[in-house]
């Protein structure tokens, strides 16, 4: 029976991949400077020239003729691109950082599954400007994203925070744009063995058409992430993988706080990081004196209801291979309900300060066909805010045919303080692929912490998942015991049951007043105590109407049930009672075209909140000049007028950056909370050599404003310098 199971679904995953294409040897390696047309190196090679438009014409052929190729050294993994373009003066380009979105860009991508397992690949993309952008992809990339950092916990299949060590190289002319590609083997992980299928495809972006085209064709409800949807890539002859990176670094920093009285000081520091492969299908990392002064400051945020706020992961080290680590998840838009390792957990104190990181290894990659995933980091003492402490995880993944896996977590953290205890957690999740389209997800966690019940330390998930070409449907039920404490993880509420459900329709009128696509469609949350008593239900009724012309608008009610047990203080002297509040709002987003120079968007939201009223807005303003200068501008406002009183928050951003080339960039990022009369400002000059590596300079300072307990500020200058030993390059 077990065999039977395993033949169907092999011969699922068979069936969907209907593309092949063949690499070839390469002859002589290209001169990487972008033209493909004049480099005699891809004269032979056979060319991917069919590409099927996903929007705004699904089905139909890209509007401009397109040429792939495909070739491999010894070494190297080689890809060239010739987008033509009739028009080649209407060319956009949005950005010109490294990892910059390419939605919004003419840009072209690729992504390949060395294992071919249609569960983890790479993606590389570029945009006529010869940007660097790559990707990780777990899970299938199903729930992925082109448009999203893993800003939303890691769960989401696709991690544009990792940097590989490759190289691109574009040019422009009258023709169109053209690309080079040149990605070391031993950037990434694959199978021993000669005469190698990959999973393989290719998009190229038309900004100015909105026009997104695949060799393989995508049906809509996808992104070209799905692996499952990937065509094949046959002959590949790999070699064994050796490889040995060392990545210093020196810092400089000085530092100066004012209080009532005011304090100065300078420091020096040196760390690194080394990354060793073991095998062709391993990597270990390791690191010590970790750093991340490089990193973006977080983006603030203003609470206003009872739970957890969830801040993302920036830190390169974490984001690594963050998918092999994510278990539980269950969220929505504004963070996961659950994760049973949360990096932020480790070298960030419980306000955010910085702790630090002694050191600490990660070994993950594929062993006897299961994904092996293995951490230990230790961080240092801080007086008044944490002791020493020991993090380590383990986790194991089966990866099967059509999309299924099964997979387990263990976690320990050892506070290693006077009165130091360990925290464990133990976890277990798996998914069913159902055919192509229907999947079920299954999760289950326990911990164990002294001094805490066993009995109710328990959190377990369900869903059920269909995604068609129109109608996309889920429903999950999770519940969390009252004693579930995972300490590595995060949990955004405690002692719950969670309904939720979704319904997601998608309808492309045939030249119906410039429409592309209207998408009605309908969630629910509901939260219940585990006594019964209902503390959140949320219905989101809701149609999206997008125009050919890039403008969106997305028209919507939400019917708001909250139920407080406890009276809470939502803002300064202003209490919200206890009780049941039933309360709708209207909620309406405008978007105009994002590959516009200047853009425009604006969520709004207006009606019942906790037995009173709120107007939220929140503007959001991009402009761009050519591809120098990109800029962003936008407020979250909120007036709420309730029954224990009346108040206003505004939180106001701003980035700009400057970009004197791909690998060079200056970059600010300020903001003012109106909450805590409290402004900051992080600005970072970044001269990048290779894969986070290169020089940094970073200036912060915060200055409080309210005077409560007393005015303050902190200013900081870093001055950060790493380089990349290749041992046996």
């Amino acid at each position: 029976m077990k065999k039977i199971l395993f033949n169907c679904l092999f011969l699922f995953s068979f069936l969907t991949s209907q593309n092949v294409t063949s690499a070839v040897k390469a002859t002589s390696n290209p001169v990487m400077d972008g033209d493909v047309l004049n480099d005699l190196a891809w004269n032979d090679v056979p060319a991917v020239t069919t590409f099927i438009q996903k929007t705004p014409d699904e089905g139909d052929n890209v509007s401009e003729n397109t040429v792939v190729k495909v070739m491999y050294s010894d070494k190297i993994f080689f890809v060239s691109v010739v987008c033509y373009d009739s028009k080649p003066d209407e060319i956009v380009i949005s950005d010109t950082r490294r990892d910059s979105p390419l939605n919004n860009s003419d840009s072209f991508s690729f992504i390949i599954d060395t294992f071919k397992d249609f569960q983890t690949g790479y993606l590389f993309g570029t945009n006529p400007a010869g940007i660097e952008y790559d990707a990780q992809i777990t899970g299938g990339g199903e729930g992925g994203s082109m448009m999203r950092r893993f800003s939303m916990g890691t769960g989401g299949g696709f991690n544009v925070n990792w940097d590989a060590v490759w190289e691109v190289k574009s040019q422009r002319g009258d023709y169109g744009w053209s690309a080079e590609f040149a990605i070391p083997f031993k950037t990434l992980r694959y199978k021993e063995g000669k005469d190698q299928s990959w999973g393989i495809n290719f998009e190229r972006v038309i900004a100015r058409n909105k026009e997104e085209a695949h060799w393989a064709p995508i049906s809509r409800q996808f992104t070209m992430n799905r692996l499952v949807s990937a065509g094949t890539l046959t002959q590949m002859n790999v070699p064994s993988s050796r490889n040995i990176k060392i990545m210093p670094y020196v810092l400089g920093q000085n530092n100066e706080k004012k209080e009532e009285t005011s304090s100065k000081s300078n420091d020096g520091t040196f760390g690194l990081d080394g990354k060793i492969s073991v095998g062709s299908s391993m990597s270990l990392d390791l690191t010590y004196n970790t750093d991340f002064a490089q990193v973006e400051a977080d983006e603030q945020q203003i609470n206003l209801d009872r739970f957890s706020l969830f801040f993302p992961e920036k830190r390169a080290f974490f984001l690594e291979n963050a998918g092999l680590f994510s278990v539980g998840t269950g969220g929505g838009f504004f963070g996961p309900d659950i994760e049973m390792f949360f990096s932020r957990r480790i070298g960030v104190g419980p306000d955010g300060e910085p702790v630090p990181i002694v050191g600490g290894g990660r070994l993950t990659g594929t062993f006897s066909g299961m994904k092996v995933g293995m951490l230990s980091m230790r961080t240092d003492k801080v007086t008044d805010i944490t002791d020493a402490n020991q993090y380590s995880v383990l986790r194991l993944k089966k990866e099967l045919p059509n999309r299924t896996h099964i997979g387990a977590m263990y976690t320990a953290l050892d506070h290693m303080g006077k009165d130091g205890y360990m925290n464990q957690s133990y976890a277990f999740d798996a998914q069913l692929g159902i055919g192509e389209l229907s999947k079920i997800v299954v999760f289950a966690g326990l911990t164990d912490t002294p001094d805490m019940e066993k009995d109710n330390a328990y959190a377990y998930r369900m869903e059920f998942a269909r995604d068609t070409k129109q109608v996309s449907t889920s429903a999950s039920y999770t519940e969390v015991g009252a004693n579930f404490n995972p300490e590595m993880g995060y949990l955004k509420r405690e002692n719950y049951r969670k309904w939720s459900g979704r319904i997601f329709t998608r309808f492309r009128p045939k030249n119906k007043l410039g429409l592309l696509e209207i998408r009605p469609h309908v969630n629910y949350d509901g939260y219940w105590k585990l006594d019964g008593f209902h503390q959140s239900g949320r219905w989101h009724i809701d149609n999206h109407w997008e125009f050919r012309s890039g403008f969106e608008i997305h028209t919507g009610t939400n019917l708001v049930k909250e139920g407080v047990i406890e009276a809470f203080e939502i803002s300064d002297s202003v209490f919200v009672s206890a009780g049941i509040y039933d309360d709708q709002e209207i909620q309406i987003m405008i978007m105009t075209n994002q590959a516009k120079p200047i853009s425009f968007s604006s969520m709004n939201r207006i009606g019942g909140f906790f037995g009173g009223d709120r107007i939220n807005m929140t503007p959001t303003f991009k402009i761009r000049y050519k591809d120098k200068i990109t800029s962003e501008f936008s407020s979250n406002y909120n007036k709420v007028i309730l029954p224990g009183g009346n108040f206003t928050t505004n939180l106001l951003r701003a980035r700009i950056t400057y970009a004197f080339s791909p690998k060079m960039y200056i970059q600010s990022l300020l903001q003012y909370n109106s909450r805590t009369d409290q402004w900051s400002m992080n600005g970072r000059f970044i001269w990048q050599q290779s894969a986070a590596t290169g020089l940094y300079l970073v200036y912060n300072q915060t200055q409080d404003y309210d005077g409560i307990p007393l005015e303050t500020s902190t200013k900081s200058f870093v001055v950060k310098y790493s380089y990349l030993f290749d041992v046996l390059n």
